[in-house]
């Protein structure tokens, strides 16, 4: 298989519209749903040593133990969550029409939506395409997936076991560059989901608008953690640095910037540099720390730094602290961007006006937790926040002061595996939401349907309005 080869975009249509015939011929029942599920589950797993491969193969380096977490744990853990409730979940579900209507009933049915277009990134190359697959499959519709073009290997690996899985007509898998992406998004889709740069959503939304098709955009932002007077700084610091440096902070919901009280920010800093040096050790070819996906990425967190440097502001490197010429080098053309903490950066610096998604941690502090809301809400409303609190009336009071897409308390990113939880964002960090039975009801169209009874007293509202008629009604609008 060429890994290279783009679908030319005269054949997207082409391909929706086969994938779309085939649905409607023949919609998918709980049975074929099931049976669909189970086989992906068993083609996933027995696949899992080849996606290693090819994950690794397109970062240049990750670890094969956060391949296992971010990727197949959490995609077998969506499959077995809609393998045991979607029996649950596709019943009609009950719902009350008012004594009004008395005697009529009324019910709630998930009804599949068609072809779901899926606009999948580089981050998290396999899981963030299969994790809203499942639900589209699930739900009862087609799907036509986009992987991204800078993990061509792991594009290459899921076309191939997806078509292993599916019949072409059922589940197909577009490959390519900026160009076909843009293609794909202006297709008419039933439904579209993105998950991306706010950036890129705002085009995907454009493209997707003439034909007025539904989208979920799952984006990003500037994630804070807030670290309260009261919440022990080790504890916080090894915390934060789980969802920092996980994936070297290419994480939408990764850890952004840190707020923390200013009688302890040197205490967390050295905290901070402590986990690093523990985790990582020696800097020269970290067997457990990921590259940076390419070359302008790495341009682009490079001129971060040098962003904070050129402004007079502390930039602490505690893996790489000495090293010559000769090591930045090596490390610049293995894409290996050592960790970094940036000391209360100004509100122009580039690390706070940008969302950094790479291993760099502004660290802040402020005087009273007010400040550190208030400092938050001048910001974009983020996908993820971190509050670090034992005291629950400061977790209240942060949470009430504050809107984010999800939130994980005295820990980072562990909501996004909670299945039972909705996934998405707010605004600018994202529309809609996925994950379990809330991807199965974003990809469904929840059909209301009124029952009515043979007789009912509603037949006799009808003109003309009087006498006994007019004292109905006027007695029904009280």
């Amino acid at each position: 298989m060429d890994i290279t080869a783009d679908t030319p975009t005269e054949q997207l249509e082409s391909t929706r519209l086969r994938l779309r015939a085939a649905w409607q011929a023949r919609k998918p029942d709980l049975a074929q749903r099931r049976a669909d599920l189970v086989r992906l589950r068993e083609a996933f797993r027995a696949a899992i040593p080849a996606m290693d491969v090819a994950i690794r193969g397109d970062f240049g380096h990750r670890s094969e133990h956060e391949n296992l977490v971010s990727e197949a744990m959490v995609t077998l853990a969506e499959i077995d969550q809609a393998l045991g409730n979607l029996r649950r979940w596709t019943r009609p579900r009950r719902a009350a029409v008012g004594w009004r209507f008395w005697p009529a009933r009324a019910e709630v049915r998930p009804e599949p939506v068609g072809v779901v277009g899926i606009l999948a990134p580089w981050n998290y190359p396999v899981n963030l395409a299969l994790v809203p697959l499942v639900s589209a499959i699930a739900a009862g519709n087609h799907v036509y997936l986009k992987p991204s073009e800078h993990t061509p290997r792991t594009s290459a690996w899921l076309r191939e076991l997806l078509s292993s899985v599916f019949p072409s007509d059922r589940v197909a898998v577009a490959l390519g560059g900026p160009e076909v992406g843009a293609a794909f998004s202006a297709l008419r889709f039933d439904h579209l989901l993105f998950t991306g740069s706010t950036a890129v959503g705002r085009k995907v939304m454009a493209a997707a608008a003439p034909n007025l098709t539904p989208v979920t955009l799952e984006l990003g932002g500037k994630a804070p953690a807030i670290v309260c007077a009261d919440f022990p700084i080790e504890l916080a610091a090894a915390r934060i640095a789980s969802g920092k440096w996980f994936n070297a902070g290419q994480t939408c919901i990764g850890v952004d910037y840190v707020l923390v009280d200013a009688a302890r920010r040197d205490q967390l800093l050295e905290a901070l540099q402590a986990q690093l040096r523990a985790r990582y050790g020696d800097f020269s070819s970290p067997r457990d720390y990921t590259r940076i996906i390419n070359d302008a990425q790495y341009a682009r967190l490079s001129g971060y730094l040098d962003d904070a440097r050129m402004r007079g502001v502390q930039v602490i490197e505690p893996l790489t602290a000495g090293e010559d010429d000769a090591a930045r080098a090596r490390r610049a053309n293995e894409r290996l961007f050592a960790p970094a903490l940036v000391v209360d950066p100004g509100a122009d610096s580039k690390v706070m006006q940008e969302e950094i998604f790479g291993p760099i941690l502004p660290v802040l502090s402020y005087d009273h937790l007010d400040e550190a809301i208030a400092r938050i809400n001048t910001l974009d409303r983020p996908l993820a926040l971190y509050p670090f609190s034992s005291n629950r009336g400061d977790i209240e009071r942060i949470l009430a002061g504050t809107l984010a897409g999800g939130v994980t308390v005295n820990d980072t990113l562990l909501h996004f595996g909670a299945h039972g939880l909705p996934f998405g964002g707010i605004g600018p960090s994202g529309i809609g939401a996925i994950h379990g039975r809330f991807g199965f009801d974003t990809f469904s169209k929840l059909l209301p349907v009124f029952h009515q009874r043979r007789w009912t007293a509603t037949d006799l509202i009808k003109p003309p309005y009087r006498g006994k008629i007019d004292r109905l009604v006027r007695w029904l609008a009280k």
